[in-house]
């Protein structure tokens, strides 16, 4: 199974490989994605660990001269997707680069994927010497977040668009609705005639997506009118975790590197961050973590995989990491309880999940991956190969689709996962929990 599972899982990577950076996903994501390419440079990095610098160094190419990394680099022409270049008009920004990019971003994951290259990669010097070659450029991305999307001075960053959470249309984001109203644009969607429209975003929840990229035209961009105006600012604690973990790793590779100035500076909002994470976003009341909007000073009391991910970035003690961690044991996320797989991208025994819709339900393999690896990091072995042993299993029942079913009754009958199919990171991500020894 395995040998077949990691050649099958290598030929997607390379049939979506575009000299230079990997598309997502054939027809429905054709251009480079910022998270999605973090991700899958890990996969590419036990297959062609050239492919993998090449990836990274793609993706920088449509770095902002601010430090800010969009969430999509238009280095190709494509017409199967929207919204495209056109619609996110970056060029009206003093900081944009001379290639299109998207106007927003993506879960910073860089520092810790420039990490795994490190431990995977052969040739430690060499890898070292990319590292260092990029590096100013990773830490110019921090250093951005922490002086553009930290109004308050709290470690904290927000986002701006609900596709910077990558957790797209997770129901969490229906509070935030509510709270404007948007006019009814003509919009030009793609994506459903590509796959099932019922399991995507609904075109209402499309307005407010456009809305808030026509807001961001309007003020051109400028980080101090989006701060002061935008109707969606989200501490999101996704985002936040990946950033926190990508601050871990530029710390101690910095340290290798000698690039002291930088290391101290992400010493100090790293230890800010945490703090922070764990007085303002911790629910005491459901044991996790969860979101606040600073719009409208509120949190929202809502459980999601996004939940877990500040295992991943060391932020909970020992004591609260098994509060946590409960909810894969007899809580709310619980196979047994469920009888679903891990781990789905919402509380299962909420009214708003959906197992089929996106991020409102289904199981998405880079999120288990970052659960995976937090559990195993805290010592959680058996249920870090619960989530394991769950993700290999849908993966090599159904492929490398971009979504999966929870439900283990459903799934003794469906023939097939969700969304697109042959999806760059299910794949990279299938390779890296097949090959790397490190947390087995």
């Amino acid at each position: 199974m395995m040998t077949t599972l990691l050649k099958s899982a290598a030929s997607v990577l390379e049939k979506n490989w575009k000299n230079g950076f990997t598309i997502p996903c054939e027809g429905l994501y054709p251009f480079q994605w910022n998270w999605d390419s973090g991700f899958i440079a890990i996969g590419w990095a036990h297959l062609n660990i050239e492919n993998a610098k090449a990836e990274i160094r793609s993706l920088l190419k449509g770095q902002w001269k601010n430090g800010f990394l969009p969430h999509i680099a238009f280095h190709n022409e494509a017409t199967s997707y929207y919204p495209g270049p056109e619609v996110h008009a970056t060029h009206i920004s003093s900081n944009s680069p001379s290639i299109k990019t998207s106007g927003i971003t993506q879960p910073p994951v860089l520092g810790f994927v420039l990490e795994e290259l490190l431990h995977i990669a052969n040739d430690k010097e060499d890898a070292l010497a990319f590292i260092k070659s990029v590096y100013k450029q990773v830490f110019l991305n921090h250093h951005y977040f922490y002086t553009s999307r930290d109004p308050k001075g709290e470690g904290l960053v927000y986002i701006c668009h609900n596709w910077e959470a990558g957790t797209d249309n997770t129901p969490v984001w229906d509070f935030v609705w509510d709270t404007f109203d948007v006019p009814n644009y003509k919009l030009q969607r793609k994506d459903t005639t590509h796959i099932d429209a019922s399991h995507r975003p609904t075109n209402r929840e499309y307005q407010y997506y456009i809305h808030l990229i026509e807001l961001f035209k309007e003020w051109k961009y400028d980080d101090r009118m989006i701060a002061q105006n935008s109707p969606f600012l989200i501490q999101d604690p996704l985002f936040n975790s990946m950033l926190i973990a990508s601050n871990n790793a530029l710390i101690r590779m910095g340290e290798l590197l000698g690039f002291h100035p930088q290391v101290e500076k992400l010493k100090g909002w790293n230890e800010m961050a945490k703090k922070n994470m764990n007085e303002k976003l911790f629910d005491s009341n459901l044991n996790a973590y969860v979101y606040y909007d600073l719009r409208n000073e509120r949190s929202y009391h809502h459980i999601s995989s996004s939940s877990f991910a500040p295992l991943f970035a060391g932020v909970p003690s020992s004591e609260r990491a098994k509060s946590l961690v409960g909810h894969f044991q007899e809580g709310r996320f619980s196979g047994v309880k469920n009888e679903n797989f891990l781990c789905a991208s919402f509380d299962p025994t909420s009214s708003l999940f959906n197992s089929k819709k996106y991020w409102r339900g289904p199981i998405w393999i880079n999120l288990n991956w970052i659960i995976y690896r937090g559990l195993s990091q805290y010592g959680f072995t058996k249920e870090a190969s619960l989530i394991k042993n769950d993700t290999l299993y849908l993966i090599e029942k159904y492929g490398f689709y971009e979504y999966f079913e929870p439900s283990k009754k459903i799934n003794e009958t469906a023939d097939k996962g969700y969304g697109g199919n042959n999806f760059s990171w299910s794949a990279a991500l299938t390779i890296d929990l097949l090959i790397n020894n490190k947390y087995k």
